[in-house]
């Protein structure tokens, strides 16, 4: 995608409430902390050390919001990502079951966060996961029981087949699992509201301020084009966006091309027809569709992630034809807005927490693959714990599992990732 500095025309920068601005850096300033990224991430590992009363300098090379912080799908979905029962040979049972719970408290987390700032973002509760096979939706049995044997508070139940359209008023799904402790919102108000909060408390936050150079040692230095920042501690949390600034890093993560869509407002009986009960939705292939109705009665629809490097030349014109399949109904209804963003995606779909074993003072998290919404306000926790702390046993759970090196290098990660994940849609094709 071009170079662009500004936030990218997408649904969520026409309606946002407020998008603060902040100032470039210049000249030289000091801080017990550095936080890098002013996406999720960043802006919410700022506002924890500030909760603890550290002062925290935060540097966005864009504007607050620019990445897929601010212009992802919206859906605050429970859950670390892939399934995490595999871990346990680095973790251990207690681990999983660790994992488990954070990714449900850590959507109660974002909720808390948003009450406890007064943050408008058009948060509402509700969300079903969509079986695209018999099968998937015979898997749901499990995962209810999964839930319950975590104390899960909210109301989960399954919808057979027969009752789907009480859901979605689509023919494309073999039933559903309804979960009311999930929903969705407006993530660039929610960032942005975050950044604000952390600003109150005395966060020094700067845009258009690209680190170029980082000096290892005691106290790190960070080079700007008009200034730098000396730090005890370094925070990257950059993501797909993270470049070669830390080549450690970059080589774990393939940053892969997202599409998203907005129609224009719908009569107000068509959007209660399409989704009766105003939930988020997301089905479970493998290059998954998700979906949900905006404040203002838009259906915003996402997915085909593209790990080609490649975007559409026309989004609006490649998602139609996805939208139709699930809505043919729309035939008719103008798309307003189309945009695309880069997210983070692992090896093994798990997110990358920890420090670097070469300078314990420069800590990370990154990777979320999809379920950013939520991980990244726990990752955000657990740093600022291990920070402010000295140690954080949740940061340690998560470090404790491995992620691999993409081959090939930058050249080559993208082809190849992109040939595994067509293995994966030909198997999901044959069944």
């Amino acid at each position: 995608m071009p170079h662009q500095t500004e936030h990218t025309t997408s649904y969520y920068a026409a309606t946002a409430r407020a998008t603060t601005p902040y100032p470039e850096l210049e000249g030289e300033l000091s801080a017990d902390v550095c936080v890098v990224g002013g996406g999720l991430t960043g802006v919410n590992t700022a506002l924890e050390l500030a909760e603890r009363g550290l002062s925290v300098i935060l540097l966005e090379a864009r504007r607050i919001g620019w990445g897929a912080s601010g212009r992802n799908g919206g859906q605050l979905i429970r859950g670390i990502g892939h399934d995490v029962s595999g871990f346990a040979r680095y973790v251990g049972q207690d681990g999983v079951r660790y994992l488990k719970q954070a990714g449900l408290d850590s959507v109660e987390l974002v909720a808390r966060r948003i009450e406890q700032y007064g943050i408008e973002c058009d948060l509402r509760w509700g969300f079903c996961e969509l079986a695209n096979t018999p099968a998937q939706f015979a898997a749901f049995n499990d995962e209810l029981q999964d839930l319950a044997e975590l104390g899960y508070r909210h109301e989960t139940r399954l919808i057979a087949p027969a009752r789907i359209h009480d859901i979605v008023a689509s023919d494309q799904y073999a039933g559903g699992l309804v979960d009311m402790g999930s929903g969705h919102l407006h993530p660039l108000d929610l960032v942005q509201g975050e950044a604000r909060a952390a600003s109150s408390l005395g966060v020094r936050i700067f845009e258009q301020s690209a680190v170029q150079r980082i000096e290892h040692g005691p106290t790190v230095t960070l080079h700007c084009a008009r200034g730098k920042v000396r730090a005890k501690s370094l925070v990257l949390g950059c993501n797909a966006h993270l470049d070669e600034l830390e080549p450690r890093l970059t080589g774990k993560v393939l940053p892969a091309g997202s599409y998203v869509v907005a129609t224009e407002p719908l009569p107000e009986a068509l959007a209660r027809s399409l989704i009766p009960r105003n939930m988020a939705l997301c089905d479970q292939k493998v290059g998954l569709d998700y979906y949900r109705l905006t404040a203002d009665r838009r259906l915003l629809f996402g997915g085909a992630c593209h790990y080609s490097g490649r975007d559409p030349k026309d989004i609006a014109a490649y998602m139609r034809p996805k939208v139709l399949k699930v809505f043919p109904q729309l035939a008719d209804v103008r798309i307003d807005f189309q945009w695309g963003g880069m997210i983070g995606i692992t090896a093994n779909r798990f997110p990358q927490v920890g420090r670097l074993s070469q300078h314990p003072n420069v800590y990370y998290a990154q990777g979320y693959s999809g379920h950013g919404l939520n991980v990244t306000h726990w990752t955000a926790k657990l740093l600022a714990e291990a920070i402010a702390v000295g140690h954080s046993q949740g940061l340690d759970i998560f470090s404790a599992v491995p992620h691999l090196t993409f081959p090939g290098g930058k050249a080559l990660r993208s082809p190849l990732l992109a040939l595994g994940m067509l293995w994966y849609r030909v198997r999901e094709v044959l069944g």
